[in-house]
């Protein structure tokens, strides 16, 4: 893998038509002072404020506008398939992040497939909080390590591979864990760059409290898809335990119940259909990867 020389910059717009001057203009002027060929894609996901009749002035960028509002997930989709280049930029149009950090992650292409921000000091609403560590609880029991960042907006990622999993990748906010898990438990090498982010110009977290079971049901379909057994051999193993003392207490007794029968059998159903869950999830992975 060779150092980038080249880059297109996917910047996902939703009613951000108040930031989208500013975060223009010091992209531009950062990213112009670069030794560095680059593109930028704005996709206008169906916004209701003025982002499309100020995009369409700026001629500096190439705009994609959704017909109607598909999801981050869905744009930074449209916007990688539409790009020229082999390696990608996420952007975020709210004014977070900053342009220089790009330039930081830059020399990493070398050796890495997915290059990510760490967002130092940001902690969000303090009522998310309970619900963002047991998330990354969960995830660093799926991954077996610990992730530095699980859903940084600004990323550097190549191309090729991000398509690899476009099929599984959701449309909402997900779409950044699951392309995370999805190089991690692939295998791809992935780093993580400390970055700062600004106070957010317009708009507010789409992602609310109310959310979390939503965001909870998508680390289990994570494991689904990609490590069924952390599921299903745990619950194996409990269920057996107890389906074990039963039995050593049926044979004791002279009296093997059928609630005994129903545990030990239950047992083994769960734990064979794990077995084919993780046939399934490698299958269809392996699938996908052949397109």
């Amino acid at each position: 893998m060779k150092n980038t020389s080249a880059i297109s910059i996917i910047i996902p717009n939703y009613n951000d038509a108040d930031a989208l001057p500013n975060v223009l203009d010091s992209l531009f002027d950062t990213i112009s002072k670069m030794d560095i060929e680059y593109e930028i894609l704005i996709i206008n996901d169906g916004s209701t404020d003025q982002s499309e009749n100020i995009l369409k002035q700026d001629k500096r960028i190439k705009l994609i506008n959704h017909p109607y509002n598909k999801g981050y997930g869905a744009s930074l989709k449209t916007g990688a398939k539409n790009a020229q280049y082999d390696w990608l930029v996420f952007f975020d149009a709210d004014g977070q992040h900053q342009a220089s950090d790009i330039e930081k992650m830059l020399p990493y292409t070398e050796n890495f497939d997915l290059i990510s921000g760490e967002r130092i000091g940001y902690q969000g609403p303090w009522i998310r909080q309970p619900g963002k560590k047991m998330i990354h609880y969960l995830a660093r029991y799926l991954l077996g390590e610990k992730i530095a960042d699980l859903n940084c907006g600004l990323r550097l990622i190549n191309k090729k591979e991000f398509l690899r999993f476009a099929n599984i990748l959701p449309n909402g906010f997900s779409c950044s864990t699951t392309t995370l898990f999805a190089f991690l438990r692939e295998g791809l090498n992935v780093k993580f760059i400390p970055i700062q982010i600004n106070k957010r110009e317009t708009g507010k977290s789409m992602v609310k409290p109310k959310e979390f079971i939503i965001y909870l049901m998508l680390i289990i379909r994570l494991m689904m898809l990609f490590s069924p057994l952390r599921i299903f051999l745990p619950i194996s193993i409990f269920l057996g335990l107890i389906s074990l003392v039963m039995i050593i207490f049926g044979i004791t007794t002279y009296n093997i119940s059928k609630s005994t029968l129903l545990m030990a059998t239950s047992t083994m159903i769960i734990f064979f259909f794990g077995l084919i869950a993780d046939q399934i999830a490698a299958i269809r992975r392996e699938i996908n990867s052949r397109y």
